[in-house]
């Protein structure tokens, strides 16, 4: 084994040897050396001990680009400091590819749903683990942990800078994620460290009006698959938007005009039966219902994405609809403009009509599955009432006071100036009303659907 500076001349001058490896070692920097094969190739490999113990030997890598003789030997010189403070390089470098399959990003989240969130937030770990399925664990799934930069996080607020509910939330979640890697030693330092958190948005108060509504299901009806059926459905339903994009037929019965949604799939983690309505068994009825699998999916396997492409396309429907009917009217169809507008705001504007029908809260409250309110603290806790006769009546009214809306719609948009106030007060429900119909077992509630909007109307069983 030769010993001289390992230069490119050392490099150019190396033969290889049949049948063996030949080494030639650096006179000056001890350990570092050139090895060449019986095939000719020429690698860069280092030799060392640590704390006295048995020689071992590590490949630099082959000589060529990143592989000079100047970066082989810095590199030679990190790994001996290594050696010089008792750790063995060979046995860091294999820790490190361990600790980047332990700590893939997937596999660490489906730790920290397990460990922490669980125990630590019984009431919306449910919701959180969603979004690590269906926002971060696409996006970063392969990654390590440890790979994660602070770029990594301002891409990812800055593609929900038109979200800042969602964006704030996503940020709150991974702030709890990184701070737990932390605690446990995973990661030195969270690449949220120091970043602001952004800003709390003021609640939404976005609620679509009767014209806005009409052309948006119109607009539907030109929509690709999925996005017609489930936006309706939306807008029938009133239940939030990944709850119907995760909707399954097995959680489905046309039959029974029913729709279960199981608990772990609720927010609140309650089990919850939306009754479904004349409407919503239609536009069920007519995707082929199936034993199971998701009712709205673009792959068979996995449910409908890509909200945001899917909202825009829908938008500019919804505008040319909107233009057209301006048109008919006499207007300037220029003049028309959208209002910012989400697919949450279907679930207020459902129950902003259900109120204005006079709808009991408590009632619109368990049609959402949302506990505040009436439903939230002591009162949550003793009333266990679930209103399911309450909901059915409830949809049917909205389904009604839809349809009418819908088929004055249909008709040339001159006549769709206004609605007769008299006819409106007389659809309400009044509470006392609403109590008294529910209470007595020889009245039974019937939806008149050739009303002008919507009436209750009481009628003798048996008659």
């Amino acid at each position: 084994m030769a010993s001289q500076s390992i230069t490119i001349r050392t490099i150019e001058a190396s033969k290889p040897c049949p049948g063996r490896d030949v080494y030639t070692w650096d006179s000056s920097l001890r350990g570092f050396g050139l090895r060449v094969t019986p095939k000719g190739v020429k690698s860069y490999v280092l030799q060392y001990r640590v704390d006295g113990g048995p020689a071992r030997r590590t490949t630099i890598g082959i000589h060529g680009s990143p592989w000079t003789t100047q970066t082989a030997r810095k590199e030679a010189e990190r790994l001996l400091m290594l050696v010089r403070q008792g750790i063995d390089p060979v046995e860091e470098a294999r820790n490190a590819k361990r600790r980047e399959k332990v700590l893939n990003f997937s596999a660490y989240c489906d730790q920290f749903v397990e460990l922490y969130l669980q125990s630590n937030w019984p009431d919306t770990w449910p919701e959180q683990q969603r979004i690590l399925e269906n926002v971060l664990k696409p996006r970063w799934g392969k990654k390590a942990l440890t790979a994660l930069k602070r770029a990594d996080m301002v891409k990812l607020m800055d593609d929900y800078a038109d979200r800042p509910g969602s964006r704030k939330v996503i940020h709150s979640l991974l702030r709890k994620l990184f701070n737990w890697a932390v605690d446990r030693e995973d990661i030195e330092i969270s690449p949220l460290a120091g970043m602001k958190a952004p800003k709390a948005c003021p609640s939404r108060r976005r609620v679509l009006g009767q014209e806005e509504l009409i052309c948006l299901w119109q607009a539907t009806g030109q929509a690709s698959w999925p996005w017609g059926p489930f936006v309706r459905l939306l807008l029938l339903t009133m239940q939030r938007r990944q709850e119907v994009a995760e909707m399954d037929w097995s959680e489905i019965d046309l039959e029974a005009k029913t729709w279960t949604l199981p608990a772990e799939r609720a927010k609140n983690d309650e089990a919850h039966i939306i009754p479904l309505t004349e409407m919503a068994v239609a536009e069920l009825a007519a995707l082929y219902p199936q034993e199971r699998g998701f009712v709205f999916s673009t792959t068979g396997t996995t449910p409908v994405s890509g909200y945001s492409k899917a909202k825009r396309l829908l938008d500019e429907r919804m505008l040319k609809v909107m233009q057209r009917r301006q048109k008919e009217r006499g207007g300037d169809p220029r003049s028309v403009k959208i209002d910012d507008w989400r697919l949450h705001d279907l679930r207020r504007t459902g129950a902003t009509n259900l109120q204005a029908l006079g709808i009991p809260i408590e009632v619109t409250e368990a049609v959402l599955n949302h506990i505040s309110g009436t439903r939230a603290g002591i009162a949550g806790i003793y009333n266990r009432y679930k209103y399911e006769p309450e909901k059915r009546v409830a949809l049917e009214a909205w389904d009604s006071r839809l349809q009418e809306m819908l088929n004055r719609g249909e008709r040339p948009a001159v006549a769709q100036q206004a609605v007769d106030a008299d006819q409106t007060r007389s659809t309400k429900i009044s509470a006392m009303g609403w109590r008294t119909m529910l209470a007595d077992p020889q009245v039974e509630i019937e939806i008149d659907q050739s009303s002008l909007l919507t009436n209750v109307n009481r009628k003798a069983i048996g008659s």
